[in-house]
């Protein structure tokens, strides 16, 4: 954590195990505080009040709750676990709105409709595991909504320029009455945004965006795994009418590998040894994906199943320091093509068996013949 960073649990002043209803207090005295309407012209109060809105913002979500608990600011940094691309705390007047109402700092839209955000798109990316162990940079290419260049997003002819609504008078909505009620509505001829069109845009109808194909360059950082999420801010579908856009995010399949499987940062494997190299012991050598051979002792009389860990040896850590481990389970090949002279060995080995040699199964045969008298 940077000097300008702050714990987001001691910026609301709450215990790292409150629940949301605690949370919903510390945040709502904080932001009634430092709220600009109470505080004009001071700065530092507004830039306070952001600050909690976007601890609360993250700290109500369970999930972004718990990606802070495992990973601090670095889970929502470029390339932060579940997701890069800087933190998204979403707008802190929709916060405040949302806990306080309308009470404070209407603007001068009235109950005009804040400019509809551009959608999230999502791209699927399927990459080796030796891409997700080194990292990649790549670009995609995708057809998406962009601003208009005819109209830059106004949605009029060049030239000409929004009016206001003359039927809400900008406002947004219009009232009805309705027996003894009166109820307010999105205005049907501005759709909530005050002010209408007169002269669309011929290339984009008045939306003031069109699909195009745009070519993005992706860093895939080194560790990411299959569920791996990154987000490239702003480069979602262009907002309607000149609106702020989405965002993209990239969700990351490993393929499988020839050798290896995973699981987190652990690498596992099998590997079949020669029942001779099982009970006199010796050496196996594993290349790893960093290039290098991790060399094994093998113990004498080793079993089928035994798990051999090299620490140090797996995938990295995401976002962190380090390395899993390697896990190689043992498998105990029985040979199928001996020679005569093979053939002779072992049988002079079967005519000097004790049973001591192996007692796993001198323990098996014993409890049979205990158990049923065979």
């Amino acid at each position: 954590m940077s000097a300008t960073e702050v714990d987001f649990y001691e910026l609301l002043g709450v215990a790292r195990d409150a629940d949301g209803a605690t949370l919903k207090s510390a945040y709502r005295k904080l932001a009634m505080k430092y709220h600009p309407d109470r505080n004009p012209g001071d700065a530092d109060a507004e830039t306070q009040f952001k600050a909690v809105g976007a601890a609360y913002e993250v700290l109500k979500d369970p999930q972004k709750r718990a990606a802070y608990d495992q990973y601090g600011h670095a889970a929502f940094q470029q390339g932060g676990p579940g997701g890069a691309g800087g933190q998204d705390f979403g707008d802190i007047g929709d916060i405040f709105e949302t806990i306080f109402g309308q009470a404070f700092g209407g603007g001068g839209g009235g109950g005009r409709q804040r400019a509809r955000r551009g959608a999230d798109l999502r791209y699927d990316m399927e990459i080796t595991l030796d891409e997700a162990f080194h990292g990649k940079s790549t670009e995609i290419e995708i057809e998406v909504s962009q601003i208009c260049d005819t109209c830059g997003g106004m949605g009029a002819t060049p030239g000409t320029s929004k009016r206001t609504c003359n039927l809400c008078n900008g406002y947004g909505k219009v009232r009805a009455k309705q027996g003894f009620f009166v109820v307010e509505k999105t205005c049907p001829n501005c759709h909530g945004r005050g002010e209408v069109i007169t002269n669309p845009c011929r290339d984009c109808g008045g939306e003031g965006r069109v699909d195009k194909p745009q070519t993005l360059s992706v860093d895939i950082p080194p560790g990411v795994d299959t569920g791996t999420r990154i987000r490239l801010s702003g480069k979602g579908e262009a907002g309607p009418h000149g609106a702020p856009p989405g965002d993209l995010y990239i969700f990351v399949h490993i393929k499988p590998h020839d050798i290896f499987e995973r699981e987190g940062t652990t690498l596992l494997t099998r590997a079949p040894i020669s029942f001779t190299k099982a009970a006199l012991g010796g050496e196996i050598c594993i290349p790893d994906l960093d290039g290098e051979t991790v060399t094994l002792s093998i113990p004498a009389g080793i079993q089928s199943g035994r798990q051999l860990r090299q620490r140090g040896a797996g995938m990295p850590v995401l976002q962190g320091r380090g390395r899993g481990d390697l896990v190689v389970e043992i498998a105990v090949e029985t040979p199928t093509k001996l020679s005569k002279e093979q053939k002779a060995i072992l049988e002079q080995f079967r005519e000097t068996e004790t049973g001591d040699e192996c007692p796993e199964s001198r323990g098996f045969f014993d409890k049979l013949k205990d158990t049923f008298g065979v």
